[in-house]
């Protein structure tokens, strides 16, 4: 019988995060609290710059996008923030997205899977992703669940399930 398996992956849905931000920008467009502080929202390709006239109102505006992207199924942990800056009369604050597992986060999940799974599953760091293989797909399930269970600092989607 051939081997099961899948890939372990951490990639973000550009169409979502792009609604999350314009979500987040007509909320604060909108709301009574962020007039006249010349709060906004934008992404500019792998970042979103978030701007207004303080840092609690800056830090405001990362708090709405947050819930934006949690609304939309988005996992936070592919959000890299930086530290906000002054820039003149404003207030910056960049926000980086996250897409593909790095080395040593691949490593660390492989050890855990080969440490604290089931005998048998083989990980197999391929680029940017894990593939999982074993014969029995119990197994499988096991490996998924117990990632699940870890806090890791990568957000993790388990695809192409066979």
């Amino acid at each position: 019988m051939a081997d099961s398996s899948f890939d372990i992956v951490s990639k973000l849905d550009r169409q979502e995060v792009d609604n999350a931000v314009n979500q987040a920008s007509k909320e604060v467009g909108q709301r009574f609290d962020f007039r006249g502080t010349g709060a906004s929202v934008s992404l500019s390709g792998e970042e979103i710059v978030m701007v207004a006239n303080a840092e609690e109102r800056v830090l405001a505006v990362l708090d709405v996008l947050q819930s934006k992207l949690i609304r939309r199924g988005l996992s936070l942990k592919s959000l890299d923030v930086g530290e906000p800056k002054q820039s003149g009369k404003e207030v910056r604050l960049v926000a980086g997205l996250k897409e593909g597992i790095s080395s040593e986060d691949a490593k660390k999940i492989s050890k855990i899977i080969r440490d604290e799974g089931p005998k048998g599953v083989k990980p197999l760091i391929q680029g940017d992703e894990l593939r999982v293989t074993s014969k029995s797909r119990d197994d499988l399930q096991e490996i998924i669940a117990l990632l699940k269970k870890k806090d890791l600092d990568v957000a993790l989607q388990f695809v192409n399930y066979r």
